[in-house]
């Protein structure tokens, strides 16, 4: 299982992803642009200590991911988090090699990248609330999609 990031703006959002993904066992692709610089010294100040644990893949664009994604077989469904899906998180039945797409903080994906998506799920919410960081989106999804598939650390699932 892996977590990407598509196009993010905040890096301290992009260093708090790294830690998660650190610490829980899964690789993150950032495809970029980013939304700010992201540097070798950037990169370590957004994601301290936790970048030596975390398989980072960067992609300079959405086509040069599809083409990664391609050339490895395309293994894993592409499962976009978005407030404009139908399916909730917890109703969605999660396989191993899933990859969990998150969008761009300030304008989630674009269109083509929703078609592209295997799947479309999203954290249901209180009414009146516009949407989860995606932080805290990805750590709940995450949390379960690991959970569902028995790749929690330490052996729970």
């Amino acid at each position: 299982m892996r977590l990407a990031l598509h196009e993010p703006d905040i890096p301290q959002n992009t260093g708090a992803v790294l830690r998660l993904a650190a610490c829980l066992g899964v690789g993150v692709d950032i495809i970029e642009p980013c939304g700010f610089v992201l540097d070798d010294k950037r990169l370590k100040r957004v994601g301290m200590d936790y970048l030596n644990a975390v398989d980072i893949a960067r992609h300079a664009s959405w086509a040069r991911f599809c083409e990664v994604r391609a050339l490895g077989g395309g293994e894993g469904r592409l499962v976009l988090l978005t407030t404009a899906a139908e399916t909730d998180y917890q109703d969605f039945r999660f396989a191993a090699d899933d990859v969990l797409l998150c969008g761009r903080e300030s304008a989630g994906v674009p269109a083509a990248v929703h078609q592209a998506a295997d799947a479309r799920i999203k954290v249901p919410m209180a009414p009146g609330a516009r949407a989860l960081n995606v932080v805290a989106a990805a750590a709940v999804v995450l949390g379960e999609a690991l959970r569902q598939t028995g790749q929690l650390p330490g052996g729970r699932g």
